[in-house]
C-alpha cells in the first residue's frame, strides 16, 4: 500500500543538522504514526513520504521554507516573567511556554531581567536545513475516527 491521503504511515527517522550532528533519533521508541495529507508534519517530510510503501528507506534534505520556516529576528520579544510557564527561576537557554491568541507557544529564554524576559518565539529548528534518514515501517488505511479527529491514533500517534 502506498502513502496517500487518509492513510496512516508509521516511520522511524534520524534527523541530522547540515553539519551531520544527530538532533533526534526515533529508533528508541515507537515509530511516528502520521495521518497523511492532514498537515500534521512539516511539508518537506509529507512531500518525501508521498507514494512510498512500507519497507522504503530514504534520505531527504528539507530547506527551511519546507521545514520550520526562516529564522525571524522580529520573533524575539520581551514578555513579563509571570506569563512564562515551565519553571520558577529562568536562565538563558531554558525553554518555556507562553499562552498566545493562537494557543500555547514554546519559547527559548535569551535574557533574564527582574520582571521581564527576552524570549525567542522562533521554532528551535527555524532557519536550518534538516537532513532526515527515514524508514517506513507500515502503511494502512486510516480509520474514520482518525480522519474525523485529524490525526493517527494508537502507538506513535495520539492517545484518547
Amino acid at each position: 500500500m502506498k502513502v496517500t491521503k487518509d492513510t496512516v504511515v508509521k516511520f522511524h527517522y534520524v534527523l541530522k543538522s547540515d553539519e551531520g550532528d544527530i538532533i533526534e533519533d526515533s529508533s528508541k521508541s515507537d515509530p511516528v504514526a502520521l495521518l497523511f495529507g492532514h498537515k500534521n508534519m512539516i511539508q518537506g517530510i509529507e512531500d518525501a513520504l508521498a507514494d512510498k510503501e512500507a519497507g522504503a528507506e530514504f534520505s531527504v534534505t528539507v530547506k527551511p521554507e519546507d521545514g520550520y520556516g526562516e529564522y525571524l529576528e522580529e520573533a524575539i520579544q520581551r514578555v513579563p516573567a509571570k506569563h512564562l510557564q515551565g519553571a520558577t527561576k529562568w536562565k538563558p537557554g531554558m525553554v518555556g511556554v507562553v499562552n498566545t491568541e493562537q494557543g500555547q507557544r514554546q519559547v527559548t529564554v535569551l535574557k533574564v531581567g527582574k520582571f521581564m524576559l527576552t524570549v525567542d518565539t522562533n521554532h528551535p529548528l527555524a532557519g536550518q536545513v534538516l537532513n532526515f534518514d527515514i524508514k517506513i515501517v507500515d502503511v494502512r488505511v486510516a480509520e474514520e475516527e482518525e480522519i474525523s479527529h485529524g490525526h493517527a491514533h494508537g502507538a506513535g500517534g495520539h492517545q484518547h
